[in-house]
């Protein structure tokens, strides 16, 4: 299936390649509060420059931009995109190939921080929407695009911000293009995402490390009080132990069920994918495999600090220890509730450890049988000449709550970027050949959603 879009994209391959660079070369890092403002400013010079009337939204935080285009609301389909213009911090340099906000092309990718996390992405969706206008002369749906400052921060005002501007957020459905593709570079929609519950345990002892023969079996050792604090969180084969943890996890249903079974399963790759053994891989039901990894919660120790760390030995007891870990919360699992939860808890089977909150953000699911979800699925199908992989949910977390439970809308996550795409890392990069699809799958699926939804 060939695209109708793909002669308009061909003859501004050029322009919009300048676009993508220009705000490559635009470093805004969020978390080390560095040129954000300044990349908030270029962003809206060019979406003014593409045909978008653009607003600040009242955020605490670095600007939430709301550009719009297209016919009266409420006359036609509103779909609302979401995207960042803030990047990772580049560390460390010595690992890149070519300086990270220097955008550099090389054997058909364009390397540079924020190539894919998120500037190629969310730029796609702009020409895209674009594409779609200069073509058929009308934009036959309403479009607002929403682009924040910091998300690679945590988007910590976001769901305020959403909260507040529910009026003029108003929408039918959300599409976020953020992240990697799936395996082989294969389309992918993404119906969710799993929440998260970030925290630390800490533990004392004496107020210095002592011997541990000399002191041995008299000064508590905070080590072992979080080992047994962690074997009352969780049980063997990953059951979390928190009384109530599971009471409201949505069941799996028939049609969730359903694209599961139609997912791709090949040990071996999988097995690459994830550092393990072949032989660890291939015994796994594929319908396990993705149950864990989407529509299941899990509880991770991410670092352990205690004691001595350096080269040979050091017979200690420690004076203190931490932990750090994230449980993986799944649809109608509220993390405010979960981490009472897990607070009354630990202060009944654990009350010698502190607990520390490093914040949460909720579960999102969106129905399979969304009418809207053929269509976006057509739209990829034209750009990329295959049907794309439709999943549950991904494993991952982002805000997507901020659709599903804040404006009530289904969200649908739909990445453009490669699989190796390297995002937080250094080196990373992005496909051409995928930006162009992108902008071309954008014009395609908006076509599709307008004739669909239309009132």
């Amino acid at each position: 299936m060939s695209s109708r879009f793909w002669p308009y994209v061909d003859q501004h391959r050029d322009a919009f390649l300048a676009l993508w660079m220009d705000e490559v070369r635009q470093a805004g890092i969020s978390a080390q509060h560095a040129r954000v403002e300044e990349t908030a400013v270029l962003v809206t010079r060019m979406l003014h420059d593409t045909g978008f009337s653009v607003t600040k939204l009242p955020t605490r935080g670095y600007p939430v931009l709301l550009a719009e285009a297209g016919g009266p609301e409420g006359t036609v389909p509103t779909v609302l995109i979401y995207g960042h213009y803030d990047v990772q911090p580049a560390d460390p340099l010595d690992a890149w190939q070519s300086p990270p906000f220097e955008p550099t092309i090389r054997d058909g990718r364009l390397y540079g921080r924020g190539t894919g996390d998120n500037k190629g992405q969310h730029l796609a969706h702009i020409l895209g929407i674009g594409a779609l206008r200069a073509v058929d002369g009308i934009l036959p749906l309403h479009v607002k695009v929403v682009l924040e400052g910091e998300e690679e921060s945590g988007s910590p005002h976001l769901a305020e911000t959403f909260a507040n501007c529910r009026d003029r957020l108003r929408a039918d459905l959300a599409i976020t293009s953020d992240g990697p593709m799936g395996i082989g570079d294969h389309p992918v929609i993404n119906l969710g995402v799993r929440g998260i519950l970030s925290f630390e345990l800490r533990a004392q002892g004496a107020l210095f490390d002592n011997h541990s023969g000399n002191k041995g079996n008299l000064v508590p050792n905070p080590a072992w009080t979080l080992v047994h604090a962690l074997s009352a969180l969780r049980g063997e084969h990953g059951h979390i132990k928190i009384p109530g943890f599971y009471d409201a996890v949505r069941p799996v249903g028939e049609l969730e069920d359903r694209l599961i079974a139609s997912l791709p399963f090949d040990p071996a790759i999988v097995a690459r994918t994830l550092g393990l053994p072949l032989e660890t891989v291939e015994p796994w039901p594929k319908e396990d495999y993705y149950r864990r990894l989407m529509l299941a919660p899990s509880f991770s120790i991410n670092g352990m600090a205690a004691g001595y760390q350096g080269a040979g030995h050091k017979t200690i007891i420690p004076a203190t220890a931490s932990v750090k870990c994230d449980v993986r919360l799944v649809a109608d699992q509220d993390p405010v509730v979960i981490d009472q939860r897990l607070r009354d808890y630990l202060a009944d089977v654990a009350p010698d450890v502190e607990y520390v909150s490093h914040g949460h953000m909720r579960p999102s699911r969106t129905p399979p049988d969304h009418p809207a979800l053929q269509a976006l699925a057509d739209g990829l199908t034209a750009a990329h000449g295959v049907t794309p992989y439709i999943q549950p949910a991904l494993g991952g977390s982002l805000p997507d709550y901020v659709f599903t439970h804040i404006l009530r809308i289904p969200s649908f996550i739909i990445p453009y970027a490669n699989e190796d795409e390297a995002n937080h890392s250094p080196n990373e990069n992005m496909r051409l050949d995928l930006f162009y699809r992108g902008i071309v799958a954008t014009a395609e699926m908006l076509s599709r959603v307008a004739e669909v939804m239309k009132r």
